[in-house]
């Protein structure tokens, strides 16, 4: 199965349309190239969703997806929503105007269940085929601010996504620079913030992984580094 292709066996999606207020046009003519990953860090998805539409809220997300697999978009997909705040990924510094935002049903401290995931992967699917995003353009809120945000967390699977070509994993390579190899990736981290950048990491790529860096951390941001260059 190719990265732009529907996942074998997943139901076609019809989001419900929910519209948010909380959206503008894309800056500069710029068009999508990325997708960030959230959690809605709420007990209900409904609630989010609401709060994501509130005229108050100054925040909004172009989809939502609730833990039994309902998805209701709030903002079009060729429209600017209020997802992604500070943060860059690469070169790309004003992430709002450059991505397509997913929030999903989820307090940060629970499993994200079967119906839901199978919701996302379809979403996915259509949104890097109608755009032309390759699946290292999925990214979460983590990756492009660490340690200020942490979502999607340690519980989401990353590697479901991977595994579908909805998004990347790391292998072993030789061992190289760790600093030097994230800003190649993508990630915009001071060197006196290297704890945040190892927690982003591994949480996305090594769940688990606890203690200093080490020798498979460095081998794995070397393989990304030199497969998957943000720049």
């Amino acid at each position: 199965m190719g990265p732009r292709a529907v996942p074998r066996g997943a139901r076609r999606l019809t989001p419900l349309w929910h519209p948010s207020d909380n959206f503008g046009p894309r800056r500069d003519g710029a068009v999508p190239d990325l997708v960030v990953l959230h959690y809605t860090a709420m007990a209900s998805a409904e609630g989010a969703r609401d709060w994501l539409c509130h005229p108050d809220a100054g925040v909004s997300a172009h989809y939502v997806i609730g833990r039994q697999g309902t998805v209701w978009q709030l903002v079009r997909e060729d429209m600017r929503a209020w997802h992604a705040g500070l943060g860059a990924w690469g070169s790309v510094t004003e992430v709002n105007s450059r991505s397509i935002g997913i929030e999903i049903a989820n307090t940060g401290a629970e499993p994200f269940p079967e119906p839901q995931m199978a919701a996302l992967e379809t979403l996915l699917a259509g949104i890097l085929q109608r755009w032309r995003i390759p699946p290292e353009r999925v990214i979460g809120h983590s990756d492009m601010t660490p340690g200020r945000k942490i979502d999607p967390g340690p519980r989401f699977d990353w590697a479901r996504l991977a595994r579908r070509g909805l998004a990347i994993c790391a292998a072993p390579a030789a061992p190289g620079d760790f600093h030097a190899d994230a800003h190649r990736v993508g990630y915009r981290v001071e060197a006196d913030r290297h704890d945040a950048l190892l927690s982003a990491f591994r949480d996305r790529f090594r769940p688990g992984a606890r203690g200093p860096l080490d020798e498979t951390d460095r081998s794995l941001m070397a393989e990304l580094a030199a497969k998957y260059p943000a720049t």
